[in-house]
Protein backbone atom coordinates (compact mmCIF):
# COMPACT_ATOMS: atom_id res chain seq x y z
CA UNK A 1 0.00 0.00 0.00
CA UNK A 2 1.80 3.70 -0.83
CA UNK A 3 1.94 5.82 2.06
CA UNK A 4 -0.87 8.46 3.06
CA UNK A 5 -0.10 11.69 1.13
CA UNK A 6 1.19 14.16 2.96
CA UNK A 7 -0.15 17.39 2.82
CA UNK A 8 2.20 20.22 5.41
CA UNK A 9 1.58 24.03 3.99
CA UNK A 10 0.93 25.56 7.45
CA UNK A 11 4.05 24.29 9.05
CA UNK A 12 6.62 24.13 5.98
CA UNK A 13 5.34 28.02 5.99
CA UNK A 14 6.52 28.13 9.77
CA UNK A 15 9.64 26.51 9.11
CA UNK A 16 10.59 28.68 5.92
CA UNK A 17 9.53 31.70 8.55
CA UNK A 18 11.60 30.32 11.79
CA UNK A 19 14.88 30.18 9.65
CA UNK A 20 14.06 33.88 8.53
CA UNK A 21 13.96 33.15 4.84
CA UNK A 22 11.74 34.77 2.31
CA UNK A 23 10.09 32.42 -0.41
CA UNK A 24 12.67 32.97 -3.16
CA UNK A 25 15.45 32.09 -0.68
CA UNK A 26 13.79 29.00 0.90
CA UNK A 27 12.94 28.04 -2.39
CA UNK A 28 16.59 27.81 -3.63
CA UNK A 29 17.74 25.86 -0.92
CA UNK A 30 15.63 23.31 -1.57
CA UNK A 31 15.56 23.32 -5.46
CA UNK A 32 12.26 23.88 -6.15
CA UNK A 33 10.48 27.28 -8.40
CA UNK A 34 8.95 29.70 -5.82
CA UNK A 35 5.57 28.73 -7.39
CA UNK A 36 5.78 25.38 -6.51
CA UNK A 37 6.65 26.38 -3.17
CA UNK A 38 4.39 28.62 -2.79
CA UNK A 39 1.47 26.02 -3.97
CA UNK A 40 3.33 23.13 -1.13
CA UNK A 41 2.67 26.16 1.59
CA UNK A 42 -0.92 26.50 0.22
CA UNK A 43 -1.60 23.25 0.18
CA UNK A 44 -2.27 22.56 -3.17
CA UNK A 45 0.50 19.87 -3.35
CA UNK A 46 1.98 17.39 -0.85
CA UNK A 47 5.68 16.68 -0.21
CA UNK A 48 7.07 14.70 -2.63
CA UNK A 49 10.09 12.20 -1.61
CA UNK A 50 12.40 14.63 -3.44
CA UNK A 51 11.08 17.69 -1.27
CA UNK A 52 11.53 15.21 1.90
CA UNK A 53 14.95 14.55 0.60
CA UNK A 54 15.56 17.76 0.76
CA UNK A 55 14.33 18.92 3.74
CA UNK A 56 16.61 15.85 5.52
CA UNK A 57 19.30 17.57 3.96
CA UNK A 58 18.89 21.12 5.00
CA UNK A 59 16.37 21.07 7.93
CA UNK A 60 16.48 17.08 9.49
CA UNK A 61 15.31 18.04 13.44
CA UNK A 62 12.55 20.06 11.56
CA UNK A 63 11.29 17.60 9.32
CA UNK A 64 11.11 15.18 12.07
CA UNK A 65 8.38 17.84 13.45
CA UNK A 66 6.39 17.77 10.14
CA UNK A 67 6.26 13.97 9.37
CA UNK A 68 6.00 10.89 11.38
CA UNK A 69 8.88 11.28 14.02
CA UNK A 70 10.07 8.02 13.37
CA UNK A 71 10.31 7.87 9.93
CA UNK A 72 11.66 11.39 9.21
CA UNK A 73 14.63 10.63 11.24
CA UNK A 74 15.53 7.93 9.35
CA UNK A 75 15.00 9.56 6.00
CA UNK A 76 17.16 12.24 7.65
CA UNK A 77 20.03 10.04 8.91
CA UNK A 78 20.12 7.91 5.72
CA UNK A 79 20.73 11.26 3.53
CA UNK A 80 23.18 12.22 5.39
CA UNK A 81 24.87 8.24 5.37
CA UNK A 82 24.47 8.63 1.62
CA UNK A 83 26.24 12.37 1.07
CA UNK A 84 29.17 10.34 2.10
CA UNK A 85 31.22 10.34 -1.02
CA UNK A 86 32.84 6.91 -0.16
CA UNK A 87 29.21 5.82 -1.51
CA UNK A 88 27.40 5.47 -4.91
CA UNK A 89 25.61 8.61 -5.02
CA UNK A 90 21.76 7.72 -5.05
CA UNK A 91 18.71 10.14 -6.71
CA UNK A 92 16.95 11.33 -3.52
CA UNK A 93 13.87 10.17 -4.55
CA UNK A 94 15.20 6.77 -4.23
CA UNK A 95 16.13 6.76 -1.06
CA UNK A 96 12.96 7.96 0.77
CA UNK A 97 11.75 5.22 -1.36
CA UNK A 98 14.65 3.12 0.55
CA UNK A 99 13.45 4.67 3.47
CA UNK A 100 9.71 4.22 3.76
CA UNK A 101 9.77 0.68 1.73
CA UNK A 102 12.63 -1.33 3.25
CA UNK A 103 13.08 -0.18 6.57
CA UNK A 104 15.36 -2.58 8.00
CA UNK A 105 17.81 -1.92 4.97
CA UNK A 106 17.96 1.68 5.69
CA UNK A 107 18.79 1.03 9.32
CA UNK A 108 21.49 -1.05 8.69
CA UNK A 109 23.10 1.04 5.97
CA UNK A 110 22.72 3.77 8.69
CA UNK A 111 24.38 1.78 11.12
CA UNK A 112 27.27 0.87 8.91
CA UNK A 113 27.65 4.38 7.97
CA UNK A 114 28.22 5.28 11.96
CA UNK A 115 30.45 2.58 12.16
CA UNK A 116 32.33 3.93 9.14
CA UNK A 117 32.71 7.14 10.69
CA UNK A 118 33.49 5.76 14.17
CA UNK A 119 36.41 3.11 12.67
CA UNK A 120 38.09 6.46 10.89
CA UNK A 121 37.73 8.62 14.19
CA UNK A 122 39.22 5.76 16.01
CA UNK A 123 42.38 5.55 13.58
CA UNK A 124 42.60 8.93 13.50
CA UNK A 125 43.51 9.45 17.17
CA UNK A 126 45.52 5.65 17.40
CA UNK A 127 47.77 7.36 14.44
CA UNK A 128 48.15 10.98 16.75
CA UNK A 129 48.90 8.79 19.54
CA UNK A 130 51.40 6.99 17.92
CA UNK A 131 52.62 10.17 16.65
CA UNK A 132 52.45 11.79 20.03
CA UNK A 133 54.81 8.85 21.29
CA UNK A 134 52.18 7.65 24.17
CA UNK A 135 48.99 8.34 25.72
CA UNK A 136 47.26 11.30 24.64
CA UNK A 137 44.35 11.02 27.42
CA UNK A 138 45.97 13.79 29.92
CA UNK A 139 43.09 15.71 31.68
CA UNK A 140 43.16 18.50 29.09
CA UNK A 141 42.25 16.08 26.71
CA UNK A 142 40.39 14.10 28.52
CA UNK A 143 38.07 17.01 29.10
CA UNK A 144 37.78 17.81 25.35
CA UNK A 145 36.82 14.41 24.34
CA UNK A 146 34.16 14.66 26.86
CA UNK A 147 33.01 17.21 25.31
CA UNK A 148 32.99 16.04 21.96
CA UNK A 149 31.35 13.20 22.81
CA UNK A 150 28.47 15.27 24.62
CA UNK A 151 28.17 16.79 21.15
CA UNK A 152 29.43 20.15 22.81
CA UNK A 153 25.53 20.66 24.16
CA UNK A 154 24.33 20.30 27.89
CA UNK A 155 20.85 20.50 28.10
CA UNK A 156 20.54 20.78 31.73
CA UNK A 157 23.12 23.59 31.35
CA UNK A 158 21.37 25.49 28.73
CA UNK A 159 17.74 25.32 29.68
CA UNK A 160 18.82 26.33 33.75
CA UNK A 161 21.11 29.38 31.91
CA UNK A 162 17.75 30.32 29.32
CA UNK A 163 15.27 30.20 32.57
CA UNK A 164 17.49 32.64 34.39
CA UNK A 165 17.86 34.82 31.54
CA UNK A 166 14.42 35.23 31.81
CA UNK A 167 14.15 36.00 34.97
CA UNK A 168 16.85 38.34 35.46
CA UNK A 169 16.29 40.21 31.86
CA UNK A 170 15.09 43.73 32.14
CA UNK A 171 13.43 46.03 29.65
CA UNK A 172 13.23 44.89 26.17
CA UNK A 173 15.25 41.36 27.12
CA UNK A 174 18.42 42.58 28.09
CA UNK A 175 20.76 41.49 30.30
CA UNK A 176 23.08 44.43 31.23
CA UNK A 177 26.29 43.81 33.66
CA UNK A 178 24.27 45.79 36.01
CA UNK A 179 21.24 43.05 36.55
CA UNK A 180 24.18 40.55 37.10
CA UNK A 181 25.95 42.37 39.44
CA UNK A 182 22.88 42.92 41.02
CA UNK A 183 21.89 39.07 41.24
CA UNK A 184 25.27 38.34 43.12
CA UNK A 185 24.69 40.88 44.97
CA UNK A 186 21.58 38.90 46.07
CA UNK A 187 23.33 35.69 46.56
CA UNK A 188 26.16 37.92 49.13
CA UNK A 189 28.40 38.69 46.74
CA UNK A 190 29.88 42.03 45.49
CA UNK A 191 32.04 43.13 42.63
CA UNK A 192 34.96 44.67 43.14
CA UNK A 193 37.98 45.67 40.65
CA UNK A 194 41.92 45.20 40.84
CA UNK A 195 43.60 47.97 38.76
CA UNK A 196 46.81 46.12 39.72
CA UNK A 197 48.08 44.86 35.81
CA UNK A 198 49.11 41.73 36.91
CA UNK A 199 46.01 40.83 38.42
CA UNK A 200 44.29 37.64 37.07
CA UNK A 201 41.26 37.77 35.26
CA UNK A 202 38.89 37.08 37.75
CA UNK A 203 39.86 36.03 41.33
CA UNK A 204 36.48 34.46 43.87
CA UNK A 205 37.09 35.49 47.55
CA UNK A 206 34.56 35.14 50.44
CA UNK A 207 31.51 38.25 49.31
CA UNK A 208 33.24 38.88 46.49
CA UNK A 209 34.33 38.75 43.05
CA UNK A 210 37.70 40.64 41.97
CA UNK A 211 38.16 41.53 38.50
CA UNK A 212 40.76 42.84 36.52
CA UNK A 213 40.36 46.44 35.51
CA UNK A 214 42.31 45.83 32.24
CA UNK A 215 39.11 43.67 30.86
CA UNK A 216 37.03 45.01 28.24
CA UNK A 217 33.07 45.56 28.81
CA UNK A 218 32.04 42.02 27.09
CA UNK A 219 34.63 39.79 29.27
CA UNK A 220 33.59 41.54 32.82
CA UNK A 221 30.12 40.34 31.97
CA UNK A 222 31.42 36.85 31.09
CA UNK A 223 33.06 36.48 34.32
CA UNK A 224 30.16 38.10 35.82
CA UNK A 225 28.16 35.41 34.41
CA UNK A 226 30.29 32.45 35.41
CA UNK A 227 30.25 33.68 39.04
CA UNK A 228 26.73 33.79 38.86
CA UNK A 229 26.59 30.29 37.21
CA UNK A 230 28.80 28.47 39.46
CA UNK A 231 26.17 29.80 42.13
CA UNK A 232 23.18 29.25 40.52
CA UNK A 233 24.31 26.01 39.22
CA UNK A 234 26.20 24.27 41.36
CA UNK A 235 23.65 21.16 41.88
CA UNK A 236 23.38 20.32 38.14
CA UNK A 237 26.88 20.91 37.47
CA UNK A 238 28.08 18.23 40.09
CA UNK A 239 25.92 16.05 39.27
CA UNK A 240 27.02 15.78 35.40
CA UNK A 241 30.98 15.72 36.50
CA UNK A 242 29.90 12.89 38.91
CA UNK A 243 28.40 11.13 35.89
CA UNK A 244 31.34 11.80 33.26
CA UNK A 245 33.52 9.11 34.34
CA UNK A 246 36.50 11.35 34.31
CA UNK A 247 39.70 9.44 36.19
CA UNK A 248 41.72 12.01 37.32
CA UNK A 249 40.75 15.38 40.32
CA UNK A 250 42.28 17.02 38.00
CA UNK A 251 40.03 16.15 35.04
CA UNK A 252 36.74 16.97 37.25
CA UNK A 253 38.50 20.26 37.64
CA UNK A 254 38.82 20.87 34.27
CA UNK A 255 35.38 19.69 33.64
CA UNK A 256 33.63 21.77 36.66
CA UNK A 257 35.45 24.93 35.13
CA UNK A 258 34.16 24.35 31.38
CA UNK A 259 30.76 23.82 32.55
CA UNK A 260 30.39 26.79 34.34
CA UNK A 261 31.72 28.55 31.16
CA UNK A 262 28.99 26.88 29.42
CA UNK A 263 26.61 27.41 31.44
CA UNK A 264 27.52 31.63 31.49
CA UNK A 265 27.62 31.50 27.66
CA UNK A 266 23.69 29.85 28.10
CA UNK A 267 22.84 32.74 30.40
CA UNK A 268 24.52 35.71 27.91
CA UNK A 269 23.26 33.74 24.94
CA UNK A 270 19.78 32.30 25.93
CA UNK A 271 19.51 29.19 23.61
CA UNK A 272 15.96 30.66 21.41
CA UNK A 273 16.99 34.11 21.25
CA UNK A 274 20.14 33.66 20.46
CA UNK A 275 19.12 30.56 17.54
CA UNK A 276 16.75 33.04 15.95
CA UNK A 277 18.74 36.47 15.90
CA UNK A 278 21.30 34.23 14.15
CA UNK A 279 19.25 32.88 11.65
CA UNK A 280 17.95 36.45 11.47
CA UNK A 281 21.25 37.60 10.74
CA UNK A 282 22.80 35.18 8.52
CA UNK A 283 25.25 34.23 11.72
CA UNK A 284 26.75 37.89 11.06
CA UNK A 285 29.51 37.85 13.80
CA UNK A 286 29.47 41.28 14.55
CA UNK A 287 25.74 42.18 14.71
CA UNK A 288 25.60 39.11 17.05
CA UNK A 289 28.01 40.94 19.38
CA UNK A 290 26.51 44.55 18.90
CA UNK A 291 22.91 42.55 20.33
CA UNK A 292 23.99 40.46 23.11
CA UNK A 293 27.16 42.98 24.54
CA UNK A 294 29.39 39.73 24.04
CA UNK A 295 32.96 39.35 22.31
CA UNK A 296 33.73 38.09 18.45
CA UNK A 297 34.79 34.87 19.91
CA UNK A 298 32.29 34.41 22.40
CA UNK A 299 29.89 34.97 19.60
CA UNK A 300 31.57 32.40 17.13
CA UNK A 301 31.69 29.82 20.42
CA UNK A 302 28.56 30.06 20.97
CA UNK A 303 27.29 29.21 17.59
CA UNK A 304 29.27 25.78 17.72
CA UNK A 305 26.98 25.13 20.59
CA UNK A 306 23.55 25.06 19.37
CA UNK A 307 22.61 21.32 19.37
CA UNK A 308 19.33 21.24 20.96
CA UNK A 309 17.75 18.26 19.91
CA UNK A 310 14.44 19.48 17.75
CA UNK A 311 15.43 23.24 17.74
CA UNK A 312 18.81 22.84 16.02
CA UNK A 313 21.26 25.13 14.49
CA UNK A 314 23.47 25.19 11.79
CA UNK A 315 25.91 22.26 12.23
CA UNK A 316 29.08 24.57 12.47
CA UNK A 317 33.00 24.21 13.43
CA UNK A 318 35.04 26.70 15.96
CA UNK A 319 38.56 26.53 16.64
CA UNK A 320 40.88 28.82 17.98
CA UNK A 321 44.61 29.13 16.97
CA UNK A 322 47.06 30.49 18.35
CA UNK A 323 50.43 32.42 16.78
CA UNK A 324 52.04 29.39 16.93
CA UNK A 325 49.56 27.27 14.93
CA UNK A 326 48.46 25.13 18.19
CA UNK A 327 44.75 24.67 18.06
CA UNK A 328 43.51 25.57 21.90
CA UNK A 329 39.89 25.56 21.33
CA UNK A 330 37.67 23.23 18.77
CA UNK A 331 34.54 21.55 18.39
CA UNK A 332 32.99 20.29 15.13
CA UNK A 333 29.18 19.98 14.72
CA UNK A 334 30.28 18.64 10.90
CA UNK A 335 32.24 15.83 9.48
CA UNK A 336 35.12 17.88 9.76
CA UNK A 337 37.14 17.14 12.83
CA UNK A 338 40.26 18.67 14.13
CA UNK A 339 43.70 16.66 14.77
CA UNK A 340 44.37 16.30 18.62
CA UNK A 341 48.10 16.73 18.35
CA UNK A 342 50.81 18.93 15.91
CA UNK A 343 49.67 22.14 13.67
CA UNK A 344 46.76 22.46 11.12
CA UNK A 345 47.04 22.19 7.73
CA UNK A 346 49.01 25.37 6.47
CA UNK A 347 46.92 25.84 3.48
CA UNK A 348 43.80 26.71 6.04
CA UNK A 349 43.44 30.42 6.03
CA UNK A 350 43.56 30.63 10.07
CA UNK A 351 47.41 30.87 9.80
CA UNK A 352 47.19 34.02 7.49
CA UNK A 353 44.06 35.48 10.24
CA UNK A 354 46.20 35.26 12.66
CA UNK A 355 48.99 38.01 11.43
CA UNK A 356 46.05 40.13 10.09
CA UNK A 357 44.24 41.28 13.26
CA UNK A 358 40.84 42.60 12.98
CA UNK A 359 40.43 41.54 9.18
CA UNK A 360 37.86 38.62 8.82
CA UNK A 361 39.37 36.53 5.96
CA UNK A 362 36.51 33.81 4.06
CA UNK A 363 37.26 30.53 1.89
CA UNK A 364 35.80 28.13 0.45
CA UNK A 365 38.04 24.98 0.88
CA UNK A 366 37.44 20.81 0.17
CA UNK A 367 38.67 18.16 2.70
CA UNK A 368 39.85 14.89 0.87
CA UNK A 369 36.71 13.35 1.67
CA UNK A 370 35.17 15.81 -1.00
CA UNK A 371 32.75 17.55 1.64
CA UNK A 372 33.55 21.37 0.99
CA UNK A 373 33.53 23.81 3.53
CA UNK A 374 32.82 27.67 3.59
CA UNK A 375 34.97 29.26 6.79
CA UNK A 376 35.47 32.83 8.50
CA UNK A 377 38.83 33.88 10.44
CA UNK A 378 39.73 36.84 12.23
CA UNK A 379 42.35 37.71 14.05
CA UNK A 380 42.46 39.15 17.10
CA UNK A 381 44.39 40.66 19.61
CA UNK A 382 43.16 41.00 23.62
CA UNK A 383 45.56 43.64 25.53
CA UNK A 384 47.55 42.68 28.70
CA UNK A 385 46.40 46.35 30.21
CA UNK A 386 50.37 47.29 30.74
CA UNK A 387 53.21 47.59 28.23
CA UNK A 388 55.71 45.24 29.71
CA UNK A 389 52.88 42.31 29.60
CA UNK A 390 52.85 40.98 25.87
CA UNK A 391 49.02 41.10 24.18
CA UNK A 392 47.52 37.69 23.52
CA UNK A 393 47.40 37.09 20.05
CA UNK A 394 45.39 34.32 18.13
CA UNK A 395 42.48 33.64 15.71
CA UNK A 396 39.05 32.33 15.96
CA UNK A 397 37.51 30.04 12.66
CA UNK A 398 33.70 29.47 12.03
CA UNK A 399 32.71 27.46 9.37
CA UNK A 400 30.19 25.02 8.03
CA UNK A 401 29.46 22.79 5.03
CA UNK A 402 29.32 24.79 1.71
CA UNK A 403 24.88 23.45 1.69
CA UNK A 404 24.37 25.06 4.26
CA UNK A 405 25.89 28.69 2.67
CA UNK A 406 22.84 30.14 2.37
CA UNK A 407 22.54 31.00 6.40
CA UNK A 408 26.27 32.24 6.16
CA UNK A 409 26.41 35.89 5.64
CA UNK A 410 30.31 35.27 4.62
CA UNK A 411 29.43 32.37 1.83
CA UNK A 412 28.95 35.42 -0.40
CA UNK A 413 32.06 36.39 -0.69
CA UNK A 414 33.06 33.26 -2.23
CA UNK A 415 32.55 31.95 -6.22
CA UNK A 416 30.85 29.00 -4.61
CA UNK A 417 31.04 27.26 -7.82
CA UNK A 418 34.52 28.39 -8.61
CA UNK A 419 37.69 26.50 -7.06
CA UNK A 420 37.97 25.38 -4.04
CA UNK A 421 41.24 25.25 -1.45
CA UNK A 422 42.16 21.63 -1.26
CA UNK A 423 43.00 21.33 2.61
CA UNK A 424 43.85 17.92 4.98
CA UNK A 425 43.21 17.50 9.13
CA UNK A 426 47.08 18.04 8.75
CA UNK A 427 50.23 16.11 7.26
CA UNK A 428 50.05 13.50 9.20
CA UNK A 429 46.76 12.49 8.62
CA UNK A 430 46.42 14.00 5.49
CA UNK A 431 46.28 11.34 2.07
CA UNK A 432 46.78 13.75 -0.32
CA UNK A 433 49.84 13.15 -2.62
CA UNK A 434 50.53 16.57 -4.96
CA UNK A 435 50.59 19.06 -2.10
CA UNK A 436 53.60 21.50 -2.09
CA UNK A 437 52.98 22.69 1.53
CA UNK A 438 53.41 19.00 3.34
CA UNK A 439 55.37 19.47 6.19
CA UNK A 440 55.35 15.43 7.00
CA UNK A 441 54.44 12.52 4.98
CA UNK A 442 51.20 10.64 5.87
CA UNK A 443 51.48 8.17 9.17
CA UNK A 444 49.73 5.57 7.28
CA UNK A 445 51.27 5.86 3.74
CA UNK A 446 54.94 4.98 2.52
CA UNK A 447 57.28 7.30 0.76
CA UNK A 448 59.91 7.31 -2.70
CA UNK A 449 62.37 9.37 -2.57
CA UNK A 450 64.20 10.07 -5.97
CA UNK A 451 67.21 11.83 -6.04
CA UNK A 452 67.39 12.66 -9.34
CA UNK A 453 64.07 14.89 -9.53
CA UNK A 454 64.10 17.40 -7.27
CA UNK A 455 60.82 18.58 -5.94
CA UNK A 456 59.53 21.21 -3.88
CA UNK A 457 58.84 18.60 -1.53
CA UNK A 458 61.73 15.93 -0.77
CA UNK A 459 60.17 12.91 -1.59
CA UNK A 460 57.01 11.28 -3.15
CA UNK A 461 53.76 9.88 -1.40
CA UNK A 462 53.09 6.50 -2.43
Amino acid sequence: MAPPRLYAGERLRALRRAAGLNQRAMAARLGLSVSYLSQLEGDERPLTAAVIAALARHHPQELAAIADEAPARRVAALAAALADPALAPLPPEAAVRLAEERPDIADRLIALHAAKRDAEERLAVAEETLVAGGDARLPWEAVRDWFHAAGNYIDPLDRAGEALATTLATGGGGLGEAALVAALHGRGIAVVTDDDGDAPLARDRPGLLVLAGALPPESRRFQIAHRLATLAFADQVAAIVAESGLASVEARHLLELGLANYAAAALLMPYERYRGEARRVRHDIDRLSRVFGISFEQACHRLSTLQRPGAAGVPFYFCRVDMAGNITKRHSATRLQFARFGGACPLWHVHEAVAIPDRILVQQAETPDGVRYISMAKGLVKPSGRFTRAPRRFAVVLGCEASHAADFVYADAVDRGGAAMPIGISCRLCPRADCDQRAFPPADRAIAVEPETRRIVPYRVV
